[in-house]
C-alpha cells in the first residue's frame, strides 16, 4: 500500500540558466507538482570529456528541489552516449536489419551491448549511484530510457558473437538446432553456430525459427544490460529502481522487470483510444504485483515532433487519465516534459510550461489534476484494487512470434487491445497478466494470440481447470513450437489433448464469408482459425456460413472441477464485439463472477478493498457521461452525502468514489 499519491513530470534542468530553474521551482509549487524525473539524457552534461565526471549541479539541484518539497527520480543516462564514445567508432554504433549503421545523434545510436559502451555505462552509473543514492531527495532510479523505442534487433559485429554464444548455451549442439530449426529446407543446414547469420538482408523472407530466435535474443540481452545497471545502484542505493516501458518497444517486459523494483510505463494514446491507456494500467499493474506501477510519462494534452504531433485532449481528460490511475494501482502520475525544449527534435510537443516560461494549453488541466489527487489521496491510500476474477494472459514473447509471422499485417498488441476492451466493456473488474503469473484468485482465463504455449504455462493453466476454472484458449494460440514451427504430432500439440479435440483446419478464414453461432447469436469470424473434432469435448460453437460449414470453432471439455474452452476464430464487426461478449458473459455468469459493474460504455468502476469496506471509484473516459447501477446503499465519499442503490449519472470526465459497508 502506498503512503502518498505522486503528481510530476520529466525536468531537464541541465539545459536552462539559474533564473529559469527559480521561475521553475515556484511554477512546480503552483502546480502541484511533488516529484521530478531527471537526468536520463544528460550524460554529456555529467561527463563532458572522457574520463572527467562531475554531478555536482545534480547534487544541488535536487537539494533545492527538496528543499521545495520535490522530491526525484534520477535516471541513468545511457540512452544518449556523448560524442566522445561514438565519434569515428562504427564498431560501437547500432547496425539495423539492412545494415545501416546509425551515425551519432537522436539517441539509441550506439549498440547497448558493445563492451566499450558497458564498461563506460557501468562507470557513469557507479558515480551517479555513490554521490546522489543517498540525497534524502532522491525516492527511486529510472534505468535508461525507453529501451528499443526507436531500434529493434542490432546486426553489429558484436551482436553477432554474442547471438552465436547464445544460440549455442540453447541448443548445445549444432545438430540439435539443426533438428529444431529443420534447416534442410532450402538448404539453410549449418555446420557451426558460427555460420548462422542475423536476420539481415535477404532475397526472400528467413527461417521463422532464426526469425523469432534473434528476437529473443534481443530481449534477453537488453534485459541483462538492466539488471547490471540496477546491480551497480544497489551497491549504493536502496531506492527502488525501475525502467520506464511500453508495449510498443522491442522488449519482454516480464523478463525486464524481474531485476527491478516498481514498474512503470509511457503512455501517448489518443483521448479517443481510452481502452489502450486502460489496458497499459491494468497490465503494469501485474509486472510487479508487489508495489504500486507509475505513470511515468504521459502528454499533458498533446505529443508532438518536428515531424508530427497529435490531437490535443479535451479538457478534463487529463484528470479523468489520473483518477482511473491511481485507482487501478498507480502511485504515480507523470507529464513528459515540464518546460517545453526549445532546442532539439521535439521542440513542439506538449509540456506543463512553454519555452519562454508561461502556461501551456494542458496548464490548467495539470492543476486540476492535482485538485483530483488531494481529493482521492486518502481514499486511495488507505485500499488496494480488488483481487480481479477475470485475467487475460499478455506475452512479448507472443508479440516477437507474430512479428515473424504476421500474415496480412497481425499486429499483437493491437489484437489483444481489442479483445481487452470487450472485457472492459462490459464493466468486468480485470486483470492483464505476464505467463509467469500466479493463477490464485481468478475464476476465469483467457489466453488470445499466443502461437507457443510453454510446457510450464500449460500444466499451470490445466492445473487452474481442474481445480474449478474456466480456461477459454485462443484463437490464434498453441500452434507454434518453441522453435517456431509447426507441432507435427497434433495441429496444436499438447493442447489438443488437453482440450479433448483433435484440430481438423487451420486456415485464413478472412475471405471466406464464415459466420460462427454460439448461444443463438452470430458474427462473421475472421484472422487465421482453427476448426475442431470433439473427441472428448462438447461443441458449443459452429459454423453456419463459409467453406467449413457445420463445423465446430468453438468447444468446452469438462476437466476436474473447471473447463478448458477452445476458441477458434475471432468474431469481426459490431456483430463480432456481440458474439465475443456473448462467450463472455455466458462463462463469467457461469463461473459466478461477480467482481464487475453494470456502466454504460465510456464509464469504468474500479473496485478498491478497505479494512471492512468497499470503495468504488468510478470514472468517465470519454466524456459523455455516463450511468451506473449502484448495488447497495452507499456515502459519496468527495461530498459525504448518502447514495441510494439503483441508477446513478456521471458526468463527462468526472469522477465520484462510492464507500459501501462500515462508516
Amino acid at each position: 500500500m502506498t503512503k502518498r499519491l505522486y503528481h510530476g513530470a520529466a525536468y531537464y534542468p541541465e539545459l536552462w540558466d539559474e533564473e529559469v530553474i527559480e521561475q521553475d521551482i515556484k511554477l512546480m509549487k503552483e502546480a502541484g507538482i511533488n516529484v521530478v524525473r531527471m537526468g536520463e539524457f544528460a550524460w554529456s552534461s555529467i561527463e563532458k570529456e572522457e574520463g572527467h565526471i562531475d554531478v555536482s549541479f545534480f547534487v544541488e539541484i535536487i537539494n533545492r528541489l527538496y528543499h521545495h518539497g520535490i522530491e526525484t527520480i534520477f535516471c541513468t543516462p545511457t540512452a544518449t552516449p556523448p560524442i566522445w564514445l561514438s565519434y569515428q567508432h562504427p564498431e560501437r554504433m547500432y547496425v539495423d536489419n539492412e545494415g545501416r549503421v546509425m551515425g551519432h545523434g537522436s539517441r539509441q545510436h550506439v549498440c547497448t551491448n558493445n563492451p566499450y559502451f558497458r564498461e563506460k555505462a557501468s562507470i557513469i552509473t557507479d558515480q551517479l549511484a555513490t554521490q546522489l543514492g543517498n540525497l534524502d531527495g532522491v525516492i527511486g532510479w529510472q534505468i535508461d530510457n525507453e529501451f528499443k523505442c526507436h531500434v529493434g534487433e542490432c546486426m553489429c559485429n558484436t551482436c553477432k558473437t554474442l547471438w552465436h554464444q547464445w544460440l549455442e548455451h540453447r541448443y548445445q549442439t549444432i545438430e540439435q538446432l539443426n533438428n529444431a530449426w529443420g534447416t534442410h529446407i532450402w538448404s539453410q543446414y549449418y555446420h557451426s553456430f558460427e555460420q548462422i547469420p542475423q536476420p539481415g538482408a535477404t532475397p526472400f523472407l528467413h527461417n521463422s525459427s532464426l526469425q523469432t530466435m534473434y528476437q529473443l535474443f534481443s530481449y534477453e540481452k537488453i534485459a541483462e544490460f538492466s539488471d547490471e545497471q540496477a546491480s551497480i545502484i544497489r551497491k549504493h542505493s536502496t531506492a527502488p529502481i525501475t525502467h520506464n516501458g511500453g508495449t510498443f518497444f522491442h522488449v519482454n517486459n516480464e523478463r525486464l522487470y524481474e531485476s527491478l523494483d516498481f514498474a512503470s510505463f509511457d503512455t501517448y494514446a489518443d483521448y479517443k483510444n481510452y481502452s489502450a491507456y486502460l489496458f497499459n494500467c491494468d497490465l503494469w499493474r501485474n509486472f510487479k504485483s508487489s508495489r504500486n506501477y507509475w505513470v511515468m510519462e504521459t502528454s499533458t494534452s498533446y505529443s508532438a515532433s518536428l515531424e508530427s504531433y497529435a490531437i490535443p485532449h479535451p479538457n478534463d481528460y487529463l484528470k479523468a487519465e489520473a483518477v482511473a490511475s491511481y485507482a487501478l494501482g498507480g502511485e504515480g502520475f507523470c507529464y513528459w516534459l515540464w518546460r517545453q525544449q526549445r532546442t532539439g527534435c521535439e521542440q513542439p510537443h506538449g509540456s506543463v510550461i512553454s519555452a519562454w516560461g508561461k502556461p501551456t494549453i494542458g496548464f490548467e488541466n495539470v492543476k486540476k489534476v492535482e485538485k483530483a489527487r488531494k481529493e482521492i489521496e486518502d481514499s486511495i491510500i488507505t485500499t488496494t484494487p480488488m483481487q480481479a476474477e477475470i485475467a487475460i494472459t499478455y506475452s512479448d514473447n507472443a508479440r516477437a512470434f507474430m512479428k515473424t509471422e504476421p500474415h496480412q499485417n497481425l499486429n499483437y498488441r493491437n489484437l489483444i487491445i481489442d479483445f481487452y476492451k470487450n472485457i472492459l466493456q462490459l464493466g468486468y473488474h480485470r486483470d492483464l497478466i505476464p505467463e509467469g503469473a500466479t493463477l490464485k484468485g481468478y475464476k476465469v482465463l483467457f489466453t488470445p494470440f499466443i502461437p507457443y504455449l510453454s510446457d510450464e504455462y500449460l500444466a499451470k493453466a490445466e492445473a487452474f481447470a481442474k481445480n474449478g476454472g474456466i480456461w477459454i484458449v485462443g484463437p490464434l494460440t498453441g500452434g507454434r513450437t518453441e522453435h517456431h514451427t509447426i507441432h507435427t504430432n497434433a495441429a496444436l500439440g499438447k493442447l489438443d489433448e488437453l482440450a479433448g479435440v483433435e484440430t481438423l483446419y487451420s486456415y485464413p478464414f478472412d475471405g471466406t464469408g464464415s459466420v460462427g453461432e454460439f448461444k443463438g447469436v452470430k458474427a462473421p469470424l475472421s484472422l487465421w482459425s482453427s476448426l475442431f473434432h470433439p473427441i472428448d469435448a462438447k461443441v458449443m460453437g459452429t459454423l453456419t456460413e463459409g467453406i467449413s460449414i457445420g463445423m465446430a470453432f468453438i468447444t468446452e471439455r469438462n476437466i476436474g472441477n473447471g473447463k478448458i474452452v477452445m476458441l477458434g476464430s475471432f468474431p469481426t464487426g459490431d456483430e463480432g464485439e456481440l458474439l465475443l461478449k456473448t462467450i463472455i458473459n455466458h462463462y463469467a455468469n457461469e463461473q459466478g463472477v461477480t467482481v464487475k459493474a453494470q456502466v454504460t460504455e465510456g464509464t469504468i468502476i474500479v473496485p478498491r478493498q478497505g479494512n471492512g469496506y468497499l470503495l468504488w471509484v468510478i470514472v468517465n473516459m470519454d466524456g459523455k457521461g455516463g450511468k451506473v447501477q449502484l448495488p447497495y446503499n452507499g456515502t459519496n465519499v468527495l461530498t459525504e452525502k448518502t447514495v441510494e442503490k439503483g441508477e446513478h449519472f456521471i458526468n463527462g470526465y468526472d469522477y465520484q468514489i462510492v464507500k459501501f459497508g462500515q462508516d
